[in-house]
Formats: C-alpha cells, sequence, structure tokens
C-alpha cells in the first residue's frame, strides 16, 4: 500500500508564524520607544539583513554590512519610531548620529541578552535562495569595529548560540 505524499501546505503556516514572531519585535521596541524607555536592564541585539527592500540609512554605513548588522539598543539611541511595518532609530556610529529605518521583515535575530530571549527568522523572500548557497559555503563572521563610550555597537551574536 502507497503512501500518500505529504499534503502540500497552501495555507503557508511557516510565513504566518514568522509574522506572529514579529509581532514581538514589534510589540518590545514600542515599550522600548515609551517615555520610560527600557524596563530594567533589558537591551536588544537587532540583527538585520541590510540589502532587504525598505532598509534605509546611510550608504557609507550600510555599504560597510553588505549582508547583515547587528544593532543595540541599550542606553544611547534616540528617536525609536516603531512603526506598522518598519522601525526607525537614530544611533551614534564613529561619533556621528545615523539614522536606520528596517522593516520588521528584513529582521534576522532578536536578541534580549537580560532574560535571554531569541527570536531567530528565516531570511526576507528573494534571500532564502542566497542565503542557502552561503550557508553551504561557511565564512568567518565578519569583524565588528570597536565602539568607544556612548557609540552603538555592532557585534555578532555567535557568541551567544548554543552549540
Amino acid at each position: 500500500m502507497a503512501q500518500d505524499p505529504p499534503a502540500q501546505d497552501l495555507m503557508h503556516y511557516e510565513s504566518m508564524a514568522q509574522d506572529a514572531l514579529r509581532g514581538v519585535v514589534k510589540a518590545a521596541l514600542k515599550k522600548a520607544a515609551a517615555p520610560e524607555g527600557l524596563p530594567g536592564a533589558h537591551h536588544f541585539y537587532i540583527t538585520f539583513k541590510t540589502e532587504a527592500p525598505g532598509v534605509s540609512g546611510p550608504d557609507d554605513l550600510l555599504s560597510k554590512y553588505p549582508d547583515e548588522m547587528t544593532i543595540v539598543l541599550q542606553h544611547r539611541y534616540w528617536d525609536l519610531a516603531p512603526g506598522e511595518t518598519f522601525f526607525s532609530v537614530t544611533l551614534h556610529f564613529g561619533g556621528q548620529p545615523k539614522r536606520l529605518s528596517v522593516p520588521y521583515s528584513a529582521v534576522t535575530r532578536f536578541y534580549d541578552p537580560s532574560v535571554q530571549f531569541l527570536l531567530q527568522f528565516e531570511a526576507p523572500a528573494g534571500e532564502a535562495a542566497a542565503s542557502a548557497a552561503e550557508a553551504a559555503a561557511p565564512s568567518p563572521p565578519p569583524a565588528a569595529p570597536s565602539a568607544g563610550e556612548g557609540e552603538a555597537k555592532i557585534v555578532s551574536l555567535d557568541q551567544f548560540r548554543k552549540k
């Protein structure tokens, strides 16, 4: 007796789950944007695809990170504006304020180390094939520049992954 092939997911449940979890990121950013700011020791490491549609920021900054970039929202961030489909924030890079706008669909990781909370997302649509090719050929993570006092830090989350 032959088994029937697995049914095709015409509902796209995985995509719906990813969108729902991105809602957690949006809700966390809305709390951080409130007048009282981040509560307690909470802070966020947000990694996003810099080439994803809708990502905007200074070309000199985004060109340094042609694939992914991680930003930290902790003590020194300004004008955090979480919208329905994207968020914007001003951070200091090299002592200069720079504004970034990131669609939630471009976010690949959201981490709050104060409570060890991590969400990982699939690459944005259209980049999944490119990411699969990159995964086949492992490369060392890019070195993050060290940031001085009061500057945004760009870090690799590899140190926080369970191996």
